[in-house]
Order: structure tokens, then C-alpha cells, then sequence
């Protein structure tokens, strides 16, 4: 029995487990399950450490124990702020086992105020965290601070790999397989218990505590396993941090197939392609800023495939067309992702759907899931094949509300109970989707409407373009106008009139053309890799950076004419 209040409906719950899509394993028991077939087969690597089935069983019972002795009981809240290792995935594992409510999304370029507020909201009761991790550490002192979380318990700490660093006074270490004594705990079988609560990465707003079952989550990994075909013999790389959704989501995958799952950590000192290449990734997932930096790395290499990747699963942000178009002609087919914490990667194509379709779309909703698009001014009525509105969906999938957080909860639900994402897209007349964009990214210029991923995939297109963002500068008579910014191929010269030819001739509107133009060595990211527009938005109101006013003109006339 769970005691946090959640959106658990018994009456769905029986149609879930009627077709399948929920069932009675857990995070914990498919994990076990695998340590008892496969025992010696690899399950999970990091640069520090590989381990197989039965050490990652034996591993995950040792921490399981060691909170149980710390005086946790089923519901507890426990927080990660770590780096993406190995310790990441047994504590998940071990909460799923004792039915504790495990929160690994503290992410690195957070505070150490920001953990601690997380903490408190969360009321956190056992925190496991690296020294010198985090965006002030150099400064701020999580261990000291940790004396403001009341309802916390106890303190691990899991020391920078490699460099044998003291255990702080107060704090314990992070245990060992060989640590305790055998087991006494019982674990917990119910798969409809919360087992994971994520807070989102803030893009627009104060994070939202995103609370899942075992169920909810791995209901995402069967669709993804069984449609791409994933098993045992697959190899699974994560470049986004365990702290990112995508993380989990490939956490979901490597339970069901039993495939080994290969962790990127960037303080370890390998480049994401040597990485790649050294693990024998078959299936790599990422955000497109991961896909780009990689293809641009291979050129440089002159290297003519990815290594043995088979599958390129991209998600967090719009895929550009031509990143899609790039992969395929390498032989790696590009899994087109979309979906929230909330509702997991529920969207995506298929190995098997036309070239068209993989480019150009996010595929169809996954079993267990489905989607509808609504009126943007009405989201209780429904849109049309071919109009844009707000994407609504429901099912198995789906976050089982809001931690602490009511409003938050009802208000993300229209009258007839689909969850409304917040994003705009259009069905086509194959049922696929096309993601147009976040409701709240959408620019209006003078009461017309401007949706920046279209102007963003257009962008990309250009051969000098490496990365591109498109965002509104405030403008006194008209509202908002459109400044592009992008990051330049290296050895490239981009003018901004070249590239409003380019967007003409791509079949950008001469009303949504930009008006600003900058080029930038880097763009600000969340720690999964998505564009943070709000940041850029408020370096031109602080004048950090400070976009040249540019106009289209039309072919007959100057391109553009800076001011």
C-alpha cells in the first residue's frame, strides 16, 4: 500500500493488466529474474566497473539492506545527486525492491540551495551524493547544508571514482556487494506502488514532481523492446545522464530485453565516439545535440559508419530533417522519438515505416498509449487530420499525477480526462505525427502566430549550419519578433543574408522569416541536452549577447540588410 496520494484508478488498472500492458513483474523481479537465467551475462557498464546479472542482484540487495537498516519504510522518498555510474542504476533497483520512492533527477549543473529545496519538498530520507558534484560545489558545502533537510535520515556518499577520496565525517559510504550480511528484508512484489519521482528539467517554469509505478514505466519499455526488436544480445549506450527521463527509459529497456546497458559519464575522460566504438554499442540513445556532435566527430575521423550501431533513438527536442536524412545514408536507422517524463517515450517510428515517415515525423503512439490533437483555443474539442493543436493523450503510459501538487495535477487534464502535454502537433493522414512545437515556445508577431521548429528544422538544412535555435526578442510595437541563433559547422562563415535565402527557397513564409540573427559559439542546455530559449531570451534583455536586426527583402532586392 502506497501512502501518497496518486491518480491510481482500480478500474483502469483492470483493463491495463486485461490487455497486457501492465503485469505483475517489477523493476526489481525482472532484474532478478535475468541474475537467475543468465547469471554470468553482462548487464550494466560504466567506464570504472562492468557487472553481470548476479553482481548487480548482489549489489542492489546490499544497498536494499543498508536503507532498511537505516529505518526507511515502504514509501520513503531517496534522492541521487551523482554522476551517471553503475551506483545510479542498483539504487534504483533497490528502491523498486523495498518500495522506496527513488528521485534521481538532481541534475548536475543544480545547486547546492536547489538539492536541498528538492530535498525538502520531496522529504527526502536517505540522499547519496559525489563531493565536488554540482553547479557551486567549489563554494557550497551539500554535506553541511544537508542539516537543513529535517526529514532526512542518512547521508551516502559515493566518492569521484579513481581518486580514493575520504568519506565525509557524518555520511556512509555507498555500500558494497560484500558490505552486509545476507539479506533480511523482504521485497516488495507490487507493481502499481510508486517507485520513481522525477522532477522535470524547468524549461518554462519551477520543476513538477513526475511520480511513476513500476508498471507505468516499464509498460513503455515492452512497446520499445518488442518494436525494435531489441533482446539479450543487444548493447545499449545512454549518452543523456541517469538524471534525464531518457536515462530511465533506457534503464526500462535493458530490464525487458535483458541486454547490457553501457553508461556515458563525461568526467570519466572518454569521448562519447571512442566510448561508442569501445563498448560495441548497438543501440545509442540520446538528444539530437548527442546525434550531431557525434556525426560532425566521424567526419572529422573521416570515419564512414558509427561503429556497430544499429538504432539511433532521439528524443527531448525536434529531430532536424536533414540529422535524420544524415543517419540513414550511414546506415543507422534513426528511432524519431516523442514524449515527456509524464508520459514516457510513447511516440515514435518504427524500423519498418518509409523513409518519409522516419524524416519527417515521430511515428504513431506505442501500445498502450494513444494520442488525439486538440483545438489549441478549445482543448475540449478536437482538431482536424492537418491542423495544428495541443497534443492530448492517455493509457498505461501515463505519470500517476504530480508530487504534492494538485493544481499542477487536474489542471494538465481536459474535460474528457487526456493529458494535455503543453506541445503543439498535427496528425497526418497516416495517423503520424508532426511535432510543431512547445504551445509555450510559439512566438506572436503582431497577432501572428510563428512556430521556431519549423524555422529551426529549416535551418538545420543549411550545410554550414551545425545548430540552430530561433526565439522571441520583445519588441514594443509588435509584440515579439523572431531572432535565429545558431552555432556554424567549424571553418564556416555564415552571413545572415545566405541564410534567409536559404529558409526562402526551404519554403520558409516571408512572414515568419527572422528578424535578428546571431551566430554563438555554444547554446545554453538543460543537462539532457535540451536548448534552454528562456536563457537566451533573457541574455538579450541583459544585453549578453546582442542579435543584429536583419530583414528579408526578396530576391530581387539586398536578402538582408543589417542594422
Amino acid at each position: 500500500m502506497t501512502r501518497l496520494l496518486t491518480l491510481h484508478d482500480p478500474q483502469e488498472a483492470r483493463q491495463h493488466y486485461v490487455s497486457g500492458i501492465w503485469q505483475p513483474d517489477t523493476m526489481y523481479t525482472l532484474a532478478r529474474q535475468h541474475a537467475r537465467d543468465r547469471p554470468d551475462a553482462q548487464a550494466l557498464r560504466d567506464p570504472f566497473r562492468r557487472l553481470t546479472w548476479r553482481e548487480l542482484l548482489a549489489h542492489t540487495d546490499s544497498v536494499a539492506e543498508s536503507l532498511h537498516r537505516a529505518g526507511l519504510r515502504q514509501g520513503d522518498r531517496v534522492a541521487a545527486w551523482l554522476p551517471s555510474r553503475a551506483e545510479v542504476v542498483v539504487l534504483f533497483l533497490a528502491c523498486s525492491r523495498n518500495g522506496y520512492v527513488f528521485c534521481p533527477s538532481l541534475h548536475q549543473n543544480y545547486t547546492v540551495a536547489e538539492v536541498v529545496e528538492l530535498a525538502q519538498r520531496m522529504r527526502c530520507k536517505a540522499l547519496f551524493v559525489t563531493p565536488g558534484y554540482g553547479a557551486d560545489s567549489d563554494r557550497y558545502d551539500i554535506f553541511a547544508s544537508a542539516a537543513d533537510i529535517p526529514s532526512l535520515k542518512r547521508m551516502y556518499t559515493v566518492p569521484p571514482a579513481g581518486t580514493g577520496a575520504p568519506v565525509p565525517a557524518g555520511t556512509t559510504p555507498f555500500p558494497g556487494a560484500a558490505d552486509l550480511p545476507s539479506v533480511l528484508s523482504t521485497p516488495t512484489l507490487n507493481p502499481d506502488k510508486i517507485t520513481y519521482l522525477a522532477f522535470t528539467s524547468g524549461t518554462t517554469g519551477a520543476p513538477k514532481g513526475v511520480m511513476h509505478s513500476d508498471n507505468t514505466l516499464l509498460a513503455n519499455g515492452r512497446a520499445l523492446v518488442k518494436d525494435w526488436h531489441h533482446d539479450k544480445e543487444s548493447i545499449v549506450l545512454s549518452l543523456s545522464p541517469l538524471s534525464h527521463h531518457i536515462g530511465t527509459v533506457a534503464i526500462e529497456q535493458m530490464l525487458v530485453a535483458g541486454m547490457e546497458l553501457v553508461l556515458h559519464e563525461p568526467g570519466a575522460g572518454w569521448r562519447p565516439l571512442d566510448w561508442l566504438l569501445e563498448t560495441g554499442a548497438t543501440y545509442v540513445m540520446g538528444v539530437p545535440t548527442h546525434a550531431m556532435d557525434l556525426l560532425v566527430e566521424m567526419s572529422r575521423r573521416g570515419l564512414p559508419e558509427l561503429g556497430a550501431v544499429k538504432s539511433f533513438y532521439m528524443a527531448g527536442s525536434t529531430i532536424p530533417q536533414e540529422l535524420a536524412e544524415k543517419f540513414l545514408r550511414i546506415g543507422v536507422t534513426p528511432q524519431n522519438v516523442y514524449g515527456m517524463t509524464e508520459n514516457g517515450s510513447h511516440q515514435y517510428t518504427l524500423p519498418s515505416d518509409p523513409t518519409e515517415a522516419v524524416v519527417s515525423t515521430c511515428g504513431r503512439a506505442c501500445s498502450g498509449y494513444e494520442i488525439r490533437i486538440w483545438k489549441q483555443d478549445d482543448p475540449d474539442s478536437e482538431a482536424g487530420v492537418g491542423e495544428i493543436g495541443e497534443i492530448g493523450g492517455r493509457g498505461g503510459l501515463l505519470m500517476l499525477g504530480y508530487y504534492g501538487n494538485q493544481d499542477a495535477t487536474e489542471t494538465s487534464f481536459n474535460a474528457s480526462g487526456w493529458f494535455m502535454s503543453g506541445d503543439l502537433g498535427m496528425l497526418d493522414e497516416d495517423g503520424r505525427i508532426r511535432i510543431v512545437g512547445r504551445k509555450k515556445d510559439l512566438i506572436i508577431r503582431g497577432g501572428h502566430n510563428i512556430h521556431p521548429a519549423r524555422i529551426e528544422d529549416l535551418a538545420h538544412r543549411h550545410p554550414d549550419v551545425l545548430k540552430a535555435a530561433a526565439f522571441p526578442v520583445a519588441d514594443a510595437r509588435l509584440g515579439e519578433r523572431v531572432c535565429l541563433a545558431i552555432i556554424a559547422q567549424p571553418g564556416t562563415e555564415l552571413q545572415a543574408n545566405a541564410l534567409l535565402s536559404h529558409l526562402y527557397d526551404a519554403g520558409l513564409s516571408k512572414y515568419d522569416m527572422p528578424e535578428y540573427f546571431i551566430r554563438l559559439d555554444s547554446l545554453p542546455l538543460t543537462p539532457s541536452g535540451k536548448i534552454l530559449k528562456r536563457e537566451l531570451v533573457q541574455w538579450v534583455k541583459e544585453k549578453k549577447i546582442e542579435p543584429v536586426s536583419v530583414r528579408w527583402e526578396g530576391r530581387d532586392r539586398t536578402a538582408a540588410t543589417a542594422h
